[in-house]
């Protein structure tokens, strides 16, 4: 069978955030596929919610794992929601599992002050939005630039999405996840706040920091990450049981 590899983006942005893995894989002959959450990208009219991520990936998951055995991605948002789906009390079919720009636990005052600064920054002349738009062009290669963007920015879901994540029990979560598991932080990652308790928690798992590379480290260092990938699959082809 041939490895599945399941992508879920961060908040605002939609599954185009992940076309260099996606080609990157499919040139190497491996299933990929990139959804989008409720209220993101071809989705954007919906409106968020927690059941409905859960359900979004699951449905993908179940999907792959007909075909092959599955590596779930997820970066920001995508990676909170998907680190609570990993830690279930019944295991999803997931062999393995990329947590990227995650290693924080959204609440208290750290998500208060993030939900503060996304209501300024919606507040700018639109939306802020030229000002992302400088920073991306800096930091973003030519190669994902567009991608990033490419199904639009979910505003009006921000703030509902940010909100839902306080109901999270990552500590909980992250215990019971069996599989191998990468961390993958930018050297400059805001939600780096709780990486030690992350890896506390999870200490066989695999801690991967990029150097000078922000928050946005899929996008920023597509080569890096795809050979992060990369890894990943090698690991799950490593420990398949083989018949015979």
């Amino acid at each position: 069978m041939t490895p599945q590899v399941v992508f879920v983006h961060g908040i605002r942005t939609s599954a185009t955030m992940w076309r260099a893995q996606v080609e990157h894989l499919t040139a190497a002959g491996v299933g990929a596929i990139a959804v989008d959450l409720p209220g993101h990208g071809r989705r954007m009219s919906e409106t968020f919610t927690l059941a409905g991520a859960f359900e979004t990936i699951d449905t993908a998951v179940r999907d792959a794992a007909a075909r092959g055995p599955v590596l779930l991605v997820a970066h920001s948002m995508g990676g909170l929601v998907a680190i609570e789906y990993m830690g279930r009390e019944e295991p999803p079919p997931v062999d393995a599992f990329i947590a990227a720009g995650c290693t924080s636990i959204p609440r208290g005052a750290g998500l208060a002050i993030y939900r503060a600064l996304a209501r300024g920054f919606d507040r700018l002349p639109r939306r802020g939005q030229p000002l992302a738009d400088l920073v991306l062009d800096r930091t973003l290669p030519p190669e994902t630039r567009a991608d990033f963007g490419a199904g639009g920015y979910a505003y009006d879901t921000q703030d509902v999405a940010l909100r839902s994540l306080s109901v999270l029990d990552l500590v909980v979560a992250l215990q019971r996840i069996s599989v191998p598991l990468w961390f993958v932080n930018g050297q400059w990652d805001q939600l780096r706040l709780n990486e030690r308790l992350f890896t506390k928690l999870k200490p066989e798992a695999e801690l991967i920091v990029v150097p000078r590379t922000s928050h946005l480290v899929t996008a920023m260092r597509p080569r890096v990450f795809n050979a992060i990938v990369d890894l990943a699959l090698a690991t799950m082809a490593r420990d398949r049981p083989t018949s015979g």
